[in-house]
């Protein structure tokens, strides 16, 4: 489904992401782990377009999509959370994602307009799959930080992703938290087909739900594998898990 192929950035004289390879298969739930400043936030900015890489490409579901613009990585099916919850903070939970329907369906125009019945039914069901169909009217400024990052998934299911990259997505919760929404990734990753991959700093998370994890480290990939190989590599213990 992903395929990231020598993917290279440079600011300046400083390398963040240097020769990346990284392939997810379909449907599959993948980590990319690594110390603070390793480059995953940067690599995820390339492949989702925000960035445009100094060499390398990114393929999705067979498509070549280097250097193309955000937007339309997303119309090709892609979805991004990101560290920083990316919300409407004055609009209800229901609009919320009633205007992400809106803008993917092509309705975007009516976004201002009389617009409060128009796939009224699609956001329910969306909310409820997360788990916020009792707070629709609420508005989604004064919601838990849990809640909030719920809606942010929201917001990227309602344009159908074939892939989903989340980055850190238990980033600022509490342990309940944190548990609650691995689980509900988990189910939605299940239900949908979805393909899955994460950045994450919590090793606990990253273990029960990776089928694959990728280690960068100053901008590389330095191991990769399944949870187990990720483990007890001697490489990724010295610069990230700890030899204890």
């Amino acid at each position: 489904m992903l395929e990231v192929k020598g993917l290279s950035k440079s600011f300046g004289g400083f390398r963040a992401v240097s020769d990346v390879d990284l392939a997810v298969a379909e449907g599959e739930i993948a980590a990319v782990i690594g110390p603070n400043g390793a480059g995953k936030s940067t690599l995820f900015n390339l492949i989702t377009g925000h960035l445009q890489p100094t060499a390398g490409r990114v393929l999705v579901d067979g498509r070549d999509i280097t250097g193309v613009a955000p937007y339309r990585i997303c119309g090709m099916g892609m979805g991004r959370s990101f560290q920083r919850t990316n919300i409407f903070p004055r609009l209800t939970v229901l609009e919320n994602v009633q205007a992400a329907f809106l803008i993917h369906r092509g309705q975007g125009p009516n976004f201002w307009s009389r617009s409060e019945r128009l796939y009224r039914a699609d956001c329910e069901a969306l909310l409820a799959s997360i788990g916020l169909a009792g707070q629709a009217r609420t508005t989604a400024g004064t919601l838990s930080y849990g809640n909030q990052k719920q809606l942010e998934l929201g917001i990227a299911l309602a344009s159908d992703p074939k892939i989903l990259l989340l980055d850190e997505p238990t980033a600022g919760m509490s342990a309940s938290e944190t548990h609650e929404s691995i689980a509900l990734l988990e189910r939605i990753a299940r239900q949908r087909g979805l393909t899955l991959l994460f950045t994450e700093h919590d090793m606990a998370v990253v273990f029960s739900i990776a089928q694959k994890i990728a280690v960068l480290h100053q901008g590389r990939i330095i191991a990769h594998g399944d949870p187990a190989t990720v483990r007890a590599d001697a490489e990724v213990r010295r610069v990230y898990l700890g030899d204890h």
